[in-house]
């Protein structure tokens, strides 16, 4: 297989770092109790609004990327009606850019949080189209944060958002929900202001909040502080075919416990299988600041090589398939045959934390580890005990 170096270059200070902004400005106020309910407004509210008739702003609730804020209502992704690829609204579906900002959405039913769904503006991998594609505004998780593509000046629309959303939004129609009064008001830099506007005219503010109230009113909108990811190292470091990327630890291939041959979740081991659906994550395993190179072959037998696999200790799992579906870090660890928990990553044990970075959208994940999904390009790094100062970037080799 012959291999061509393609850079990718993840721009220093694509993810601005955002703590000090809490959100929108509401970082002016105390972060939270450490046992305040995310997504719920504080009990001590900050100055009131100069409108006595309309709620204050909250103080910040403190959270991190990943988090989920709120109650589940709808389903992750967008709908059938909405952004499925095809340019919506001027926004086209595209490989993900490499710099980010971010607009903050709550959206309260009679006084209770609901969830907006990850994943909405996200379109996953095809046999045509094999690394996928997202738009400008979509969402990664859970926490009401919306990624807006920040590499030029635009700016964006709720209505927008909405459309790839595939949602109605009018002012007595939110996502499905209908028959009550509906409030907006938005959060900028720490002015609180209610939007009498059309709804879907609204431009998102960067760093800022909105939120949508329907039926009840609320006594206090939220704000919300935010811990965000490390800042990208502006050193790349170069995964070259057959190379090593940190320092040794475990022996090449599969342990004891791993694949001998038969399936493993799923994933087959044949020899000479086709390869329409092929692509590239990588890994990274970090224990207090030491960088521990992944084996060589895991998923390579004599007899045959699994969908999943690595042929170097770079960290690049190889992903070879006739089919697309999909793939997780899990099927990888148990390919390898080994353990991988918020504890214990390959037998090195600790606190581990999870970043994912798809080319420069990064964020924390809180999930569980084993159900990350390996697409074309994402850098996952699980960082074991002291705390990374950067997060790496890369500069990849591919098969031609």
């Amino acid at each position: 297989m012959l291999y061509g170096i393609v850079s990718r270059i993840a721009t220093v200070g694509a993810i601005l770092t955002l703590a000090s902004c809490g959100g929108g400005g509401g970082s002016s106020s105390p972060p939270a109790a450490p046992n305040s309910t995310p997504g719920a407004p504080s009990s001590t509210p900050s100055a009131p609004n100069s409108n006595a008739s309309e709620p204050a702003l909250a103080n910040a609730t403190s959270l991190v990327d990943g988090t989920k804020v709120g109650d589940d209502y709808w389903p992750a992704g967008s709908t059938q009606t909405g952004g499925t690829g095809q340019p919506v609204n001027e926004l086209n579906c595209a490989a993900r850019g490499n710099m980010y900002t971010y607009s903050h959405l709550s959206i309260y039913l009679n006084g209770r949080p609901l969830a907006l769904p990850a994943n909405i503006g996200t379109v996953a991998p095809t046999m045509v189209a094999q690394t996928g594609c997202a738009y400008a505004l979509h969402t990664d998780d859970e926490t009401g944060k919306i990624r807006m593509d920040a590499s030029s000046n635009a700016s964006y629309t709720l209505g927008q958002f909405f459309a790839i959303w595939g949602q109605p939004l009018t002012s007595t129609n939110v996502a499905g929900l209908t028959g009550m009064p509906v409030a907006i008001y938005v959060n900028n830099g720490g002015q609180l202001t209610k939007y009498t506007g059309d709804p879907a005219s609204l431009v998102l503010p960067a760093h800022g909040e909105v939120t949508i109230q329907i039926g009840s009113p609320l006594g206090q909108i939220p704000t919300f502080a935010w811990t965000d990811p490390p800042s990208f190292d502006p050193n790349q470091t170069v995964l070259a075919f057959g190379g090593t990327v940190g320092t040794a630890h475990w022996p090449n291939g599969n342990t004891s416990t791993g694949g001998t041959g038969a399936d493993v979740d799923g994933l087959v081991c044949a020899a000479g299988m086709s390869e329409f659906y092929h692509v590239h994550a990588h890994l990274a395993i970090v224990s207090d600041g030491q960088w521990l190179a992944s084996p060589a072959n895991v998923g390579i037998l004599s007899q045959c090589n699994y969908e999943m696999h690595t042929h170097d200790q770079t960290g690049i799992i190889h992903i070879e398939t006739p089919s697309v579906k999909t793939f997780t870090l899990g099927q990888f660890f148990d390919i390898w045959g080994q353990t991988l928990s918020r504890t214990n990553v390959a037998g090195v044990t600790g606190t581990v934390v999870a970043y994912i970075n798809d080319n420069g959208d990064v964020r924390r994940y809180e999930g569980d580890l084993r159900n990350i999904e390996l697409i074309s390009h994402r850098d996952i790094t699980l960082q074991i005990g002291k705390p990374m100062g950067a997060l790496p970037t890369y500069s990849w080799y591919e098969p031609l």
